[in-house]
């Protein structure tokens, strides 16, 4: 029976794989970045969070939440879905939502919206903007992830170094993503478990 390769097999050359996925369509944003969270055979699956007061649904597909001219710090963030058994996931829906740069929702529109597949590795890539600070909550982004047939993980992803996220109640570092600068950009990396 052939091996089956697993997260820790599929990730040992992680950095190597994210930066093949940050190389994808002239990304400018070209930093290897470990993998994260660090999974092994049988791991807890990512944890779940409030989807708070401004999810919709319906939003479009697309990778580019970023927009000319749109103020704020530039991200591109990528990483794995992977099953619980640190095996890649393909074709899992990721639905992202945050705020702009002042700690605005657009609850009217899709600005800041989106949704996508992971590709035949279990591989996502979004750009968008680092959003915004409003009261009581620190930085993050709100995602949705649900393999094909399976449950929806609701949960929301972290920055590092930030001072509100000692005050933010719900802030989980288990939920931080790895950053790193590169050419105005900010990289970023977060892997799901599912």
């Amino acid at each position: 029976m052939p091996d089956t390769p697993t997260r820790r097999a599929v990730l040992g050359a992680g950095v190597f794989a994210a930066g093949s996925l940050l190389a994808i369509d002239g990304s400018v944003a070209q930093v290897p970045l470990a993998a994260t969270p660090a999974c092994h055979d049988g791991d807890a699956p990512t944890l779940t969070q409030t989807e708070g007061p401004y999810f919709k649904p319906s939003s479009p597909e697309r990778i580019e939440l970023f927009e000319a001219g749109m103020a704020g710090q530039p991200i591109e963030l990528v990483g794995f879905v992977l099953s619980r058994d640190c095996k890649p996931v393909s074709g899992a829906l990721l639905d992202f939502w945050q705020a702009d740069d002042r700690g605005r929702y657009d609850n009217s529109g899709f600005r800041l919206r989106g949704h996508q597949f992971t590709d035949a590795e279990g591989r996502y890539r979004l750009r968008s903007i680092v959003p915004g600070l409003y009261p009581g909550r620190t930085r993050h982004i709100h995602v949705k992830v649900q393999p094909r047939d399976g449950r929806v993980l609701t949960t929301q992803l972290y920055f590092p170094g930030e001072q509100q996220n000692r005050s933010d109640g719900l802030f989980r570092k288990e939920l931080l993503v790895r950053t790193a600068k590169n050419a105005g950009w900010l990289a970023g990396r977060f892997d799901f478990v599912v």
